[in-house]
């Protein structure tokens, strides 16, 4: 089974790469299968088996969500729009649009609010299949330690006072009501203006999505000394005005100086576990006093996590100088 989600998972990477690249013959399941090495029937069979989802519809829903960034964030005719995602006219375009997020393409360009788009699915993610770990590999690169002071901004967010882990999160926001974790992701990919967005089409990969540990009296007990929430959500802009999903909380964040730890670009499948441990042990033996600083729990100050392996895995500390 381990094979298939990887060859799956390589499938789905491919999809990513033809819509983007607006390249229709090899979106064909036929040209897919075949650089797998199996039968169209066998590969979307297994497609369906390990996704959840029809080959053919999931298709239709990320290139629609692909249409959607174009139309939110672009001046692009819609008709062009229409068109550079293999739908054969506007009005086959819009009665798609309409179906999967509950307005017109002209009605989203003129208001667009939070929908939930389609992420990437991860059939060979760790940790959603509940490993919570990947790869013991030692890598070669050590962790920078550097200062910044970050602007005042905004942080739309989820939070659970009693997760420990990303794994045990998504578990128990899947037990409350639109909380899971592609209705949550599927929300913060719409969400206009992000930060941190790179423009990755995978929820953990460059689309600005983070986790977050924030002080909660509700929260559990930590290394801080103090009860922490855990939280996942997109940094914003301090003066964003839009709308705000209903199940989701926005904060406002001050600025503030803060403690990188930073790991470089690492092999995910190979070397995951080995940067965590990396990380770990660096910054518990940071020496905050010795460089001036404390850490900050102070309410409205948040650490942040980032989890990129295509460019980086880094935790940033809130920190106060001394005296």
């Amino acid at each position: 089974m381990q094979e298939w989600q990887k060859q799956i998972q390589d499938m789905i990477e491919e999809i990513d790469v033809c819509i983007k690249n607006r390249d229709d013959e090899t979106l064909i399941l036929k040209n897919l299968s075949r650089k797998l090495g199996y039968s169209e029937f066998h590969a979307s069979r297994k497609f369906k088996e390990i996704s959840g989802m029809q080959f053919k519809n999931y298709l239709r829903y990320r290139r629609l969500a692909f249409a959607l960034k174009e139309v939110r964030d672009t001046e692009c005719s819609l008709l062009d729009i229409a068109l550079n995602y293999g739908f054969s006219s506007y009005e086959a375009f819009s009665r798609a649009f309409k179906g999967a997020y509950g307005m017109t393409p002209c009605e989203y360009r003129q208001h667009p609010i939070p929908v939930v788009l389609r992420t990437m699915i991860k059939p060979f993610d760790s940790y959603l299949v509940g490993s919570g770990k990947m790869g013991t590999e030692e890598p070669v690169e050590d962790v920078k330690i550097y200062a910044v002071t970050i602007p005042a901004h905004k942080f739309l967010h989820i939070r659970n006072c009693e997760s420990v882990g990303y794994w045990d999160f998504w578990q128990k926001q899947s037990l409350i009501p639109g909380q899971d974790y592609e209705t949550i992701c599927g929300l913060l990919d719409s969400m206009k203006s992000k930060l941190d967005d790179m423009g990755g089409s995978d929820a953990n990969s460059g689309s600005g999505q983070i986790m977050g540990y924030l002080n909660e009296p509700t929260g559990r007990n930590c290394s801080w000394g103090i009860p922490l929430a855990e939280c996942y959500g997109v940094r914003l802009p301090s003066d964003y005005q839009g709308e705000v999903p209903s199940q989701m909380l926005l904060m406002d964040v001050p600025e503030g100086e803060y403690i990188v730890f930073e790991h470089g670009p690492f092999d995910y499948e190979n070397q995951n576990c080995g940067v965590e441990k990396k990380l770990d042990e660096a910054m518990a033996s940071f020496d905050y006093a010795a460089n001036g600083y404390q850490l900050d729990a102070s309410d409205g100050r948040i650490m942040y996590l980032f989890h990129d392996p295509q460019r980086y895995w880094k935790y940033i500390r809130p920190v106060k100088r001394l005296g």
